[in-house]
């Protein structure tokens, strides 16, 4: 990060849009309401990230930093079968967990994520640590041969993103779904996992 982009007043602007984009989307978010929440006015904005599209990657590389950051204080270490951190295949299912409670409790994130395909690296640390436990799994026989490694690496967070994207038409969609909707959302996220895990396991 550039050093004037570390001070408090980047940091403010920073947090204002982030705010403003997850409501609004890139198109309805307006830079004059961002300056304003951020107690800045918008020729600092500017001068600081340039643009709204700038301002608008500076919010996803942010997010990104804190999601691989909370992640990798949550996945176990990398071991052998039977180490501290288990074999690939159980440390994939354990980040695939970390990342949608991590997720649920960030919806503001999950909107920023939906919105990320302006900046197609912006989520890429999430989506590189399943790849690598994928790769892993591979190397070991774990994994089938068969599967890519980043396809299903972005599957898997679709999964969880798409979920908590539209919960509501998703607990509609049938009625059992929508009578047990107070734990649809533990449903949800047990079976995702399984069906990621399951689906590349080799035979």
């Amino acid at each position: 990060m550039q050093p004037k982009l570390s001070n408090d007043r980047a940091l403010r602007i920073v947090a204002a849009a982030r705010e403003e984009f997850a409501k609004r989307g890139f198109a309805g978010a307006r830079v004059n309401q961002i300056a304003t929440r951020a107690g800045v006015n918008k020729q600092l904005l500017f001068y600081y990230y340039h643009s709204k599209r700038g301002l608008f990657q500076a919010v996803l590389a942010h997010c990104a930093t804190e999601l691989d950051g909370a992640l990798a204080s949550l996945t176990p270490p990398s071991g052998g079968a039977g180490g501290a951190g288990g074999g690939p295949l159980e440390r994939l299912r354990l980040t695939l967990l970390a990342q949608f409670e991590l997720l649920e409790r960030n919806p503001q994130m999950v909107s920023l994520i939906g919105q990320g395909a302006r900046s197609g690296v912006a989520f890429q640390p999430a989506i590189n640590r399943l790849v690598v436990l994928l790769a892993e799994g591979q190397g070991r026989g774990q994994v089938r041969d068969d599967v890519d490694p980043h396809l299903t690496a972005a599957q898997a967070l679709m999964l969880m993103v798409g979920y908590l994207s539209m919960e509501a038409v998703v607990a509609a969609s049938a009625r059992p779904l929508g009578a047990d909707e107070p734990s649809l959302r533990e449903r949800w996220r047990d079976a995702a996992v399984d069906l990621v895990v399951a689906g590349v396991r080799a035979s």
